[in-house]
């Protein structure tokens, strides 16, 4: 199962990346076990990591850590912003 990953703002300067395609291994079917997975890497990727405050968008729709992960989603990363 291989699924777009976009990184926004803060997320792609500290992972050094904007995208990625990822085969996702089994299991990992949330937005949740994606963030956890990608949180495992190490180092900037602890940016992921539960308790972060990133909000995440599948298919362009906004969704919480139970939000379904399929085969062919675009998945996006950021973290909140403020505007004024």
């Amino acid at each position: 199962m291989s699924v777009k990953l976009l990184y926004f703002a803060s997320l792609r300067e500290a992972l050094g990346r904007a995208s990625e395609e990822l085969g996702l291994p089994q299991g990992v079917a949330t937005v949740g076990a994606l963030r956890a997975h990608l949180a495992a890497r190490g180092e900037a990727w602890a940016a992921l990591a539960e308790g972060r405050n990133v909000r995440a968008a599948v298919n362009q729709h906004m969704v919480g850590a139970d939000g379904a992960v399929q085969a062919g989603d675009e998945v996006a990363f950021f973290p909140p912003v403020t505007g004024g």
